[in-house]
């Protein structure tokens, strides 16, 4: 077997080898219904919309992002306890967290916790949902929409100012896009620069 395809298949391997941390939320009548977000000890990520979505957006977080959800997986022992309240509240969603390293497997189910550590480990990938939700309109109104652009920024810009923004990088090939192409406003071109700015920023470090 030839050396690059030998490399190839080991890179392969060795990424499907990798523990992975897999959310999924299930709530009918809600925008999105379903979605469920996986992203690997190496920070790789894919959020999708369905279950049988074969194109999921794909995403890379950063080491200090990757290493406050496995921190956080860690301090809920790896899903193997039970995380539901038991309180009589509304149905906020089925959430699931599950957690795949090899031969390892386990999840646990809730729609309610007042575990700490799982309010803030289920915050993170509602960030993530809310950050992907994000880039999904900006694409959208990049390819359909150019009126629609500067809106789309402006809901960027505010997820940002509230911290609520992950894997900021993976929006600078759209902004680079929009700043270059002198068919949007120059409005939104203006305010795609300053994010873009923003986001190769490497002193900026994410909250």
């Amino acid at each position: 077997m030839k050396p690059l395809l030998l490399s190839l298949l080991a890179i392969a391997v060795s990424a499907a080898d990798l523990p992975k941390l897999i959310y999924s939320k299930s709530f009918p009548g809600s925008m999105p219904a379903y979605t469920a977000i996986t992203i690997d000890k190496e920070g790789s990520g894919t959020y999708k919309e369905a279950v049988d979505d074969d194109s999921p957006l794909l995403f890379k977080l950063t080491p200090k992002e990757t290493g406050e959800l496995f921190a956080l997986a860690e301090k809920l022992g790896r899903f193997t306890r039970k995380l539901e309240s038991g309180l009589k509240v509304a149905m906020l969603g089925i959430k699931t967290f599950r957690y795949e390293n090899g031969p390892e497997v386990s999840e646990v189910k809730f729609n309610y916790s007042e575990d700490f550590d799982a309010q803030k480990l289920l915050d993170w990938f509602e960030r993530i949902s809310e950050t992907e939700r994000l880039r999904i309109d900006l694409e959208r109104a990049v390819k359909f929409d150019k009126l629609g652009v500067n809106q789309a920024l402006l809901e960027l810009e505010a997820s940002r100012d509230h911290k609520r923004l992950v894997s900021a990088q993976q929006f600078l090939p759209l902004l680079d896009r929009i700043v270059k192409n002198e068919s949007f406003m120059h409005m939104a071109r203006a305010r795609a620069a300053s994010l873009a700015d923003d986001f190769r920023d490497p002193k900026l470090e994410p909250q």
